[in-house]
């Protein structure tokens, strides 16, 4: 089931002609119209009109969130602020708000994204879909609220939070999809068991889950315990929101909207194109944005690019669900560690749960890595010698995985806090 079948079964060369003529009209009008792209571009002599291949795409510069930053509000806005309809921005927990801006036919364009999207994922016009993101500046609540409105699904707005409210609004209201970040997925299924419901009196049959890296077996917990199909989806507000990249009921791959964005993988240290299939960080160019068009702009999150052709019939490009973020990797004792390979390897070992915690220390001149990890009452109230061998076995498993030692303690179930948003992993207390 496609939304819109001419672009998502599109030939790849027609797809490429496609993306060139959209990537000489968008270098053109980021020259004309954002004194930072026309800066750089003169001073690396980079003129639009030159550019007829699509390999020409590695002689243009990367944009950075520090960038978007250091021209905020609407410094990089190609368009006067009476075109722009919309305005959302980042948190800025980590510096100052990064600002993004839309015209109507922006709005348009992102409708019709997210309706691949949940198409894709098994959303009709006879779902009900509830949408527990966060309304506001944040782009998941309201881009993937428009994208199940044009759709034709009913949706209700709940916003996140109050879980237990969350729960009863499914039951009342014969929710068949939810969609928030995987981590308060997991969250809504605690509450609904300890709200004693039977998961099988809800209506529940689909889950669209984004917003943050997750693995596998987080996968499989969550349609286990909700009793859905659970597909991945990615966006950031940088390029758009939701609607850039989808699984389809597949499951092998997120489908990238390449009608509309340029994507590479490269190596996050030298900059240069990995070799095909090789995992680095995603660059994405947009090709149609109107009010906030970006070049190749550093994602910050690690993935591969899958060519081969999906069962499901599509023919853009997937990539992979994301490994990480470059900015989140903990390097310690000079090894590269990223929280979703730590992710992986609890969720293979019984008796733990689907929540944990990494604490970073510095003592002494080393690094020492403990990780919280959740179990089940009956182990963490067995007998010592069993809590001793389940510690044991995890952190041989975790120091096989990522090539250093780490400490490992059980805590109660229900210790770690929730989260309804995005899931905070790491606690790190060096001093740098």
């Amino acid at each position: 089931m496609y939304w819109e079948p001419e672009y998502e079964t599109m030939g790849r060369d027609e797809l490429e002609q496609l993306q060139l003529e959209r990537l000489q009209s968008t270098l053109h009008r980021v020259y004309l119209n954002v004194p930072f792209y026309r800066k750089k571009f003169d001073e690396l002599e980079i003129d639009p009109d030159d550019f007829t291949s699509l390999k020409d795409l590695r002689k243009l510069p990367f944009t950075t969130k520090d960038d978007l930053r250091e021209n905020y509000p609407y410094g990089l806005f190609a368009v006067p602020l009476r075109e722009v309809v919309r305005i959302h921005a980042s948190s800025g927990t980590t510096g100052m708000s990064t600002v993004v801006g839309y015209t109507k036919n922006d709005i348009k364009t992102w409708s019709n994204l997210v309706a691949r999207i949940l198409t894709a994922g098994g959303i009709t016009k006879d779902d009900v879909v509830q949408i527990a993101f966060g309304y506001g500046l944040f782009t998941g609540g309201f881009g993937l609220h428009y994208g199940a409105e044009r759709i034709g699904a009913s949706v209700i707005p709940i916003s996140s939070g109050n879980t237990r409210r969350q729960v009863k609004i499914m039951q009342d209201f014969k929710t068949t999809a939810l969609i928030c970040t995987p981590s308060y997925a997991l969250l809504i299924a605690d509450t609904i068991q300890e709200m004693g419901i039977n998961i099988n009196s809800l209506s529940l049959k689909y889950g669209l889950f984004g917003a943050e890296p997750w693995s596998e077996g987080m996968r499989q917990e969550i349609q286990e315990r909700l009793k859905i199909m659970a597909t991945d989806n990615y966006g950031l507000s940088e390029v758009m929101g939701p609607g850039v990249a989808g699984e389809c009921l597949e499951r092998n791959g997120l489908h990238i909207n390449e009608d509309h964005f340029l994507v590479e993988v490269v190596d996050p240290n030298t900059l240069e194109p990995v070799a095909p299939g090789g995992i680095g960080e995603l660059v994405i160019t947009t090709l149609t944005k109107e009010a906030f068009p970006i070049v190749r702009f550093r994602t910050r999150d690690l993935t591969r690019l899958m060519p081969e052709q999906c069962a499901c019939g599509r023919k853009l490009m997937r990539m992979s669900r994301v490994m990480g973020r470059t900015d989140d990797m903990l390097i310690i004792r000079g090894v590269n560690v990223f929280p979703s390979q730590i992710e992986a390897v609890l969720f293979d070992i019984e008796g733990t749960e689907p929540h944990y915690q990494i604490i970073v220390e510095r003592k002494g001149a080393l690094d020492d890595v403990t990780v919280l990890v959740e179990v089940s009452e009956a182990i963490f109230f067995d007998e010592m010698k069993k809590q001793s061998e389940l510690v044991g076995l995890i952190g041989r498993r975790l120091s096989s995985e990522l090539g250093i030692s780490v400490d490992v303690k059980l805590v109660e179930k229900k210790t770690l806090e929730r989260f309804e948003g995005k899931a905070k992993r790491v606690i790190d207390k060096r001093n740098f």
